[in-house]
């Protein structure tokens, strides 16, 4: 069976925002608006979406 896969887009910037959040977006693949990764759906990128909620979305594929 094939894991489920997450596609998460980053909408807001990270300038003015904690470092955490800055560093948590960059582990994720994103950096810069409108960028978009598909990562694995999993506890730790679960964890890692949760930190910067209110800066990305996120679609179940």
């Amino acid at each position: 069976m094939a894991e489920k896969t997450l596609r998460i887009t980053q909408v807001k910037s990270a300038i003015g925002r904690k470092y955490d959040q800055g560093r948590t977006l960059k582990a994720l693949g994103l950096g810069k608006i409108g960028r978009t990764v598909d990562q694995v759906d999993n506890e730790s990128v679960r964890g890692m979406i949760f930190k910067v909620k209110h800066l990305v979305e996120v679609e179940e594929l």
